[in-house]
């Protein structure tokens, strides 16, 4: 799907007339991570490929046009990379929903190595997000409430609230995480 994404916003950005830094700006994406996009050398997180696709005036799913063959079944491989959300030496977020799919829900596994954390900003209004623990130990925290869950524990919470899950356990904790937007 790289090669595919790559390809979709070069073909989108020459449609429009636009130079990298046009595109950049119209974005707020970098001009060279725009480059390495467009060259197949860098695989863009979901929110780089959302401002690309809001600069276009398209979702997310039209931006990576996923042709639609006869298949009934979408498989996302453990190893493909278009679906790494986030992967630095703390913390690896990996989309488990298809990408070209207009959704209210969203499935990732994260793995927190130890001391790593996720903290995240208010979403919007009424988003929720469940959370199970197949390994390890954590904290989450939703506003002013925290909660410590260990494997085979699930939280249920809202994400319209500064909120974060940190590991503070010795290991790497594996998790499950849902996230459900609210119906407009």
């Amino acid at each position: 799907m790289s090669r595919r994404l790559c390809e979709r916003v070069r073909q989108l950005r020459r449609k429009k007339g636009w130079t990298l830094e046009q595109l950049s700006e119209a974005s707020g994406v970098s001009r060279s991570m725009l480059s390495e996009i467009e060259r197949d050398r860098a695989n863009p997180t979901l929110v780089v490929a959302y401002r690309i696709a809001q600069a276009f005036g398209a979702s997310l799913g039209e931006l990576i046009q996923v042709e639609q063959d006869a298949k009934t079944i979408d498989v996302i491989r453990a190893d493909d990379r278009t679906f790494h959300y986030r992967s630095d030496r703390y913390c690896r977020i990996r989309t488990l929903s298809p990408l070209h799919l207009e959704k209210d829900v969203e499935f990732y596994e994260v793995i927190l190595r130890p001391d790593g954390a996720l903290r995240s900003a208010p979403h919007y209004e009424g988003t929720r997000e469940f959370l199970t623990v197949q390994r390890g130990v954590v904290r989450v925290t939703s506003g002013q409430d925290a909660c410590e869950l260990h494997p085979r524990d699930s939280a249920y919470y809202p994400a319209d609230v500064q909120h974060a899950i940190e590991n503070i356990g010795p290991d790497d904790a594996a998790l499950f995480l849902v996230v459900t937007y609210a119906r407009v």
